[in-house]
């Protein structure tokens, strides 16, 4: 008897040994005490509406609403303002990386901040989860690995107003572009759109990011001549620009304005007397359904102020990056990044979502006009939805991407 006794105490310890070195094992698969998540944007500047404080806000609530851990460790959500400059993005994103213990950054508001960032990521084999951000090369010639693009992007803005203004008539265009990576890349998306439905770009002029002063850069349109006059810029540069065209007389002169990157916070910054009727391409909006109402509502229970497509972007994909590393049983950021593209996508903000092997979220986005001041029936009902554009009409095909990871 005491013999088995001994062989059943040696065989306990055997197996207790085991369960704590599996279970040791199981813990190191996340890198230091806690999965950090980073929402790096401008709180301060142009974009601070855009994405801003609210992106923050977002992220918190997906990792409030995911039970605050993964793989039994605690998340944790910190924030920084980059301040639209690329240098000062690049240099918070080293320091999270490699000091601070950070496994993924979130929005990257500003195309160049963002494909940046987004580089830095692929480099050390971290996660980034761009939203704010807008031009197509995140997931086209710039791609990477461990990159993901979820809200938007030029492309699908141009396949939305770009089409639906030419559609309606607006055949001839003159651009006024904001001089960075964003407002080139809107600019070219939206041209080949407009050329490729048998309209003309009569030409385009560049802005200063965060100008105050569009008079010199709205006559020169106005001088063109064209039917449309598209701007490919955003924030605040895109509300001062349809302000100051106003008391130019331009759309009362018969030339149209199009917003190209209007956000629901721009509309609100405009006022419904200003900005009824412009045509605008979103991902998402509040008011769309009861599960985009319910989650906006607890939103605006903390922001005072409904949710746009970018803050809303922020939560999915936070929410979608915890549920990668649950599946993955690791924060690695390749093997998250992996399982990211496997496992399926629905929720308030992704309808008929897929993560491709360019890291580019397609779901479905809106072809959306601002009503009249006399259509609006409650605070922040702005839009009318004129129809859905599913994924695979709004984005690049895969097929034609000039990302490499794409197999060809």
């Amino acid at each position: 008897m005491k013999a088995v006794s001994t062989a059943r105490n040696k065989a306990a310890i055997i197996a207790g040994c085991a369960f704590i070195l599996s279970a040791g094992a199981a813990s190191a698969q996340v890198s230091g005490d806690a999965v950090k998540i980073g929402v790096l944007n401008d709180q301060s500047g142009l974009y601070a509406d855009f994405g801003g404080r609210g992106s923050v806000i977002a992220a918190q609530m997906a990792v409030e609403d995911f039970g605050g851990k993964v793989l039994g460790k605690p998340v944790q959500v910190i924030s920084a303002d980059h301040q639209n400059k690329p240098d000062i993005g690049s240099n918070i994103a080293r320091q999270w990386f490699d000091t601070e213990g950070v496994d993924a950054i979130a929005d990257l508001t500003t195309s160049s901040v963002a494909l940046a960032v987004q580089e830095i990521g692929k480099q050390t084999g971290h996660v980034t989860l761009t939203s704010g951000a807008a031009t197509s090369r995140l997931t086209g010639d710039a791609c990477s690995p461990t990159g993901f693009h979820w809200a938007y992007d030029t492309v699908a803005l141009a396949n939305g107003t770009g089409k639906a203004v030419v559609q309606e008539g607006g055949k001839s265009w003159f651009f006024l572009t904001a001089d960075y990576a964003f407002g080139y890349a809107l600019e070219k998306d939206v041209g080949e759109v407009v050329k490729a439905a048998g309209g003309q770009v009569l030409g385009a002029v560049r802005h200063p990011l965060n100008t105050a002063d569009f008079s010199s850069f709205l006559l020169q349109a106005q001088g063109s001549g064209a039917q449309v006059i598209g701007l490919a810029n955003a924030g605040t540069d895109t509300t001062t620009s349809i302000k100051q065209a106003a008391e130019f007389g331009i759309v009362q002169s018969g030339q149209q304005l199009a917003g190209l990157l209007l956000v629901l916070s721009d509309v609100h910054a405009l006022g419904l007397e200003t900005a009824q009727g412009l045509v605008l391409t979103t991902g998402f909006y509040w008011d769309m359904d009861d599960e985009a109402r319910a989650w906006s509502q607890r939103y605006f229970e903390r922001m005072n102020r409904m949710p746009n497509m970018i803050q809303a972007g922020v939560y999915s994909s936070v929410a979608h990056y915890l549920k990668a590393v649950e599946a993955a049983g690791t924060d690695e950021g390749k093997v998250v990044a992996a399982k990211m593209k496997e496992l399926p996508i629905k929720d308030m903000f992704a309808r008929n979502g897929k993560v491709r092997e360019d890291g580019r979220l397609v779901h479905d986005m809106y072809l959306a006009r601002v009503k009249k001041p006399s259509e609006s029936k409650k605070p922040w009902d702005y839009y009318e939805i004129v129809r859905t554009i599913p994924g695979d009409e709004a984005y690049l095909p895969l097929a034609q991407s000039p990302c490499p990871l794409v197999k060809k």
